[in-house]
């Protein structure tokens, strides 16, 4: 199962890891955002011991959202070392994100 962040708990769990780090920004309302969420709960669970797999609400955690300047969702975020080094904007498949994800492993 994906980390769910929230803006008080951002630093400790995305700043603080050696490991990368892929951060879907989602809301409720969201119908592309929930074709993603399955994607996302399956890539936790494979690379849980390789990354740091997290959702983020954007409405319940907006300071995080400005921070990235996320303006639409789903946003998926790529980190590494604390540094954005991957994005994507949109649903796509799987094979996609997953892509993006061992080019940092």
């Amino acid at each position: 199962m994906a980390i769910t962040l929230t803006d008080q708990n951002f630093e400790e769990i995305v700043m603080k890891t050696d490991k990368p780090v892929v951060i879907d920004f989602w809301a409720e309302w969201c119908g592309p955002c929930r074709m993603v969420g399955p994607i996302i709960a399956e890539m936790a669970e494979e690379y849980k011991d390789k990354a740091v797999i997290c959702k983020l609400d954007v409405d319940s955690n907006p300071q995080t959202a400005m921070r990235f300047k996320i303006r639409n969702i789903p946003t998926i975020l790529f980190l590494k070392n604390g540094e954005i080094v991957d994005k994507q904007v949109g649903a796509v498949p799987k094979s996609h994100l997953v892509k993006k994800l061992e080019a940092l492993l």
